[in-house]
């Protein structure tokens, strides 16, 4: 009646789960299920060996004869047949002891006081109580069976042995009956225990993966607020040159209008990558748009330059390979966000770019630009939490960000990235 379950990863039950018992499959306490087939086989299997012992023990006192077992010689005829429909009963009654465990074992408590042949059937009754029930329960059925086995010893003595002796033997057997299911369900809510604990990791992991997902998402849909603004800052430049300039030449206009074709290209190219990403489902290796860096500073300034801003691009970095790809990253969007601020709010400015610093001392960026005595052209509108990301991106890399007025008048974007040994 043992069961020897080992607990599986994941908190998934194996694929032979109708060999598990009922208990392994919902709570120890709780009203059992439906039976697995491992469930029928040992009921029938109880079944049958309580109702043997019961025809056994009474068979050999139905004859005409008793003294074959002299042992229980002079045992009326009507208390055996009491005796074996009493034994049969309680066989029947197996069928539903985990229901009703403890009512079961009042019952045969109070018959187990006369009847021989109730012996099997009280013993996997109260095996039955110490699997499915707590210790102070198993206690107090315990008790009373020992209470119980003194008075039938008592009732109907065994002849050649004393009470002592029958006492002592039935008490033992109980024992180890009771210590059995004990250990039994301890073992059980063992496995319980640990498949919970299995099933609720999995949730968790699930619940990091995710997180991680939507964090990694998040971060993507960040980077697209730069890329995108540069872009469409560049379209809305080269766009008001051509409305505030109706005479320009035609092949002004064309310039123009290749700039203007060829940004709003790559900002409907970006865009579409950042949407294929917020709206598949993350695989094994999601694929991830190229991340710029430090080397792709000059192509940004020129940029900037066709679109007719000023820019001065001084890079003074020492071992420029060495630096951590986050860390260049970073920095590229500082400076991209301070071109495009520069493009928004200054127009018609020249800009400094100054970038420099060595391994172990970190990475400086410097964007500066002249503030605007007037307005140059029609206004770019913004969100206005550009510097807020900003700021925020540097304090997640470990760095520091600030902006505003310098002492010589000019409006000052500034960073420090840290850059390990």
């Amino acid at each position: 009646m043992g069961e020897v379950v080992a607990a599986r990863p994941h908190g998934r039950l194996p694929e032979y789960r109708w060999l598990l018992p009922a208990a392994l499959r919902d709570d120890p306490d709780a009203p059992p299920g439906p039976r697995s087939t491992r469930d029928w086989v040992i009921d029938t299997v109880g079944f049958l060996l309580a109702l043997s012992w019961a025809l056994l023990s009474t068979a050999d006192l139905l004859q005409p004869h008793p003294d074959v077992l002299p042992q229980w010689a002079g045992t009326p005829q009507w208390l055996v047949l009491s005796d074996l429909l009493i034994g049969v009963g309680f066989a029947v009654a197996l069928w539903w002891r985990r229901r009703w465990p403890v009512q079961l074992a009042a019952a045969a408590l109070v018959f187990g006081l006369f009847s021989v042949s109730i012996a099997i059937a009280a013993l996997i009754i109260m095996f039955s109580v110490a699997v499915h029930r707590r210790f102070a329960v198993t206690a107090v059925v315990t008790l009373a069976g020992v209470l119980n086995n003194a008075a039938f010893c008592a009732i109907r003595p065994e002849q050649g042995t004393t009470w002592l002796e029958s006492f002592s033997w039935g008490v033992v057997i109980m024992t180890i009956v009771q210590l059995w299911g004990m250990i039994v369900r301890s073992r059980r809510q063992l496995v319980v225990s640990l498949r919970d604990r299995a099933e609720r990791a999995e949730a968790e992991q699930q619940l990091r993966v995710a997180q991680a997902r939507a964090l990694e998402r998040t971060r993507i849909a960040r980077e697209m607020h730069d890329v995108l603004a540069h872009r469409i800052s560049l379209l809305s430049l080269h766009a008001g040159a051509l409305e505030i300039r109706p005479e320009a030449s035609p092949a002004e206009v064309a310039g123009a209008a290749g700039v203007i074709r060829a940004s709003a290209h790559q900002a409907l190219q970006d865009l579409r990558e950042v949407i294929g990403v917020l709206r598949e489902p993350a695989a094994a290796e999601p694929p991830e748009r190229p991340q710029p860096t430090l080397h792709q500073l000059p192509a940004l300034a020129d940029e900037s330059r066709a679109a007719g801003v000023k820019v001065r691009l001084d890079v003074t970095v020492d071992r420029a390979a060495d630096l951590p790809a986050g860390t260049g990253r970073t920095a590229y969007r500082i400076i991209q966000e301070g071109l495009t601020n520069a493009r928004k709010h200054a127009p018609g400015t020249a800009v400094r770019v100054a970038v420099g610093g060595t391994a172990g001392q970190g990475l400086t960026v410097d964007v500066r630009n002249p503030l605007p005595v007037g307005r140059a052209g029609p206004g770019i509108p913004g969100t206005g939490t550009g510097l807020i990301g900003l700021a925020e991106r540097a304090t997640l890399a470990g760095g520091r960000l600030s902006h505003g007025r310098g002492p010589d008048g000019d409006f000052v974007l500034r960073a420090w990235l840290p850059w390990p040994a």
